[in-house]
């Protein structure tokens, strides 16, 4: 009996996952999951780029804002979530789709969670004091000296994640990212994997555009009325940290929409090299066009 089969689609940020992903569902007749973390927040619109009403209405979707910012909400309740609606869709269907641009999400999904060794308090005290006297400047600095190569591919405007990195490293005395990828849990399903890519100028391109969308769509109004909790996790996100220093009278408004376009376009280039050391079965152009030729070089089937 054939297994069912789970359509990962990557790429990085405004390459065209959603428009892709969403003709591809339609053709197979089935549900897509978002593994982005950014658009799983309720409170959250415009900065995200959450597909539009029109879109969601095209297919199913799952894990599109169906959390709030207040909400606690880990990558391994994401993991369990995720292949519990899997094994949900699989009893009807033998095809699903996960699209996203957090590919620790996606990974979490497919492999399962990296496992790492316990952090002592004193370690962790030790480098969040770093952070509240040194500021995140020390934190990147440090990460780059104990891990380069997970420097590379790091949110490094996230400092829950930097300071997870170097608490691991300091641990153990080995980088953090040797932890990675070492876990592989057995699924009951199969997965196909696809990547989206465009030239890095064409994207970068396509970047600038979108925030200029995004902010004559009112991201500066979303963001201002989540002043008051600009300290979550949750908004840690390229597209608000920017913002709110413009909000706060810091920097003028030219200045917070460049540094939006900026991390962006950061944000891009780290998703490409970890996409780069982690190859997918098929690498195809971001125009792709989904028909039965496309179909059948991934070896599915449209529906009828």
């Amino acid at each position: 009996m054939n297994r069912p089969k789970l359509i990962t689609i990557s790429g990085p940020t405004a390459v065209g996952k959603t428009t892709f992903a969403i003709a591809l569902a339609k053709a197979l007749n089935c549900s897509i999951l978002s593994g982005d973390s950014r658009q799983f927040y309720k409170e959250m619109h415009i900065g995200t780029a959450v597909p539009s009403e029109e879109e969601l209405n095209q297919v199913p979707h799952h894990f599109i804002q169906h959390k709030s910012i207040h909400d606690v909400y880990t990558v391994a309740d994401f993991e369990k979530e995720a292949l519990d609606v899997l094994e949900s869709l699989f009893s009807n269907n033998q095809t699903a789709i996960l699209v996203g641009g957090s590919n620790l999400y996606t990974d979490a999904v497919v492999h399962g969670l990296d496992k790492f060794p316990e952090v002592s308090n004193e370690i962790s005290t030790y480098w969040k004091d770093a952070f509240s006297t040194k500021g995140i400047n020390f934190l990147q600095e440090s990460l780059k000296k104990l891990d380069p190569q997970y420097y590379t591919v790091v949110d490094l405007q996230n400092h829950v994640r930097l300071l997870r990195a170097l608490g691991v490293c300091k641990a153990t005395n080995k980088p953090y990212s040797s932890f990675l990828g070492q876990t592989k849990t057995a699924r009951n399903f199969d997965v196909l994997s696809i990547t989206l890519n465009m030239p890095r100028e064409q994207l970068y391109e396509r970047i600038n555009s979108r925030v200029e969308l995004m902010i004559t769509s009112g991201l500066i109004d979303e963001v201002r009325s989540l002043i008051s909790y600009k300290h979550l996790n949750a908004l840690q996100t390229v597209g608000y940290r920017e913002v709110f220093p413009y909000i706060l009278g810091e920097i003028s408004l030219e200045d917070s929409i460049e540094n939006v376009k900026m991390n962006t376009r950061r944000f891009a280039k780290r998703q490409l090299t970890w996409l780069r050391n982690h190859p997918s079965m098929y690498d195809l152009p971001h125009d792709t066009i989904v028909d039965t030729s496309l179909l059948a070089k991934l070896g599915v089937e449209i529906s009828t």
